[in-house]
């Protein structure tokens, strides 16, 4: 795990050094060590905000947080990242287990539906093995469940970058904003992980 550290404004102290290591050692036991780290701390106008970003896989996972001390935006910020690291792993491994069934059913080893071989044909000389699947006969239909979330639009104009960086930091899967002409726009997370940008009309 390499880790770039960038101050602006603010010097690095030892123990905000420690602070990081500390936060990110936890991280390294839920994703392991392949990832790298870049970290800035900045001071602006009596403000201290810390940006961690871990890029594991080509994916940054970014944690921004703005105190009045150091310390606090760090804790925050690795806070942020910690919760993003629990949803990309879990995303990650129904990913890999959606992969893993659709292998089996296309190798025939597949057990979720009932299946029973038949012979086909005329006669035993002629006969044709035949798998025949029963599927269920009713249906499982889950009841949508619609919450109001006030967190996940944006009430003032803002540019992409300003977007993705909110969308980000309030770590939200679909994110409506308008850009600085006035248009209305979604940020919505795919389930591969990118963000991709709707226009309405």
């Amino acid at each position: 795990m390499n880790v770039e550290y960038t101050g602006r404004q603010y010097e690095i102290t030892p123990i905000i050094r420690k602070q990081i290591e500390h936060g990110l050692s936890k991280i390294r036991k839920l994703l392991g060590d392949n990832f790298d780290t870049h970290v800035i701390l900045a001071v602006e106008k009596h403000r201290h905000k810390a940006e961690i970003t871990i890029t594991i896989r080509n994916h940054p996972i970014v944690g921004a947080a703005e105190a009045l001390e150091m310390v606090s935006a760090v804790t925050q910020a690795l806070d942020h990242i910690d919760r993003q690291a629990v949803k990309y792993k879990s995303r990650w491994r129904t990913r890999k287990r959606a992969a893993r069934k659709k292998w089996s059913a296309v190798s025939g080893r597949s057990l979720q539906t009932p299946q029973r071989v038949v012979a086909v044909g005329n006669d035993e000389k002629t006969a044709v093995q035949v798998v025949v699947h029963a599927f269920p006969a009713t249906v499982k239909m889950a009841e949508a469940h619609v919450v109001k979330s006030y967190d996940s639009v944006s009430h003032t104009p803002m540019s992409l970058e300003e977007a993705i960086k909110e969308c980000e930091f309030r770590d939200r899967e679909v994110f409506v904003f308008r850009d600085n002409e006035g248009k209305v726009k979604v940020l919505h997370r795919t389930k591969n992980g990118k963000m991709e940008l709707i226009e309405a009309p």
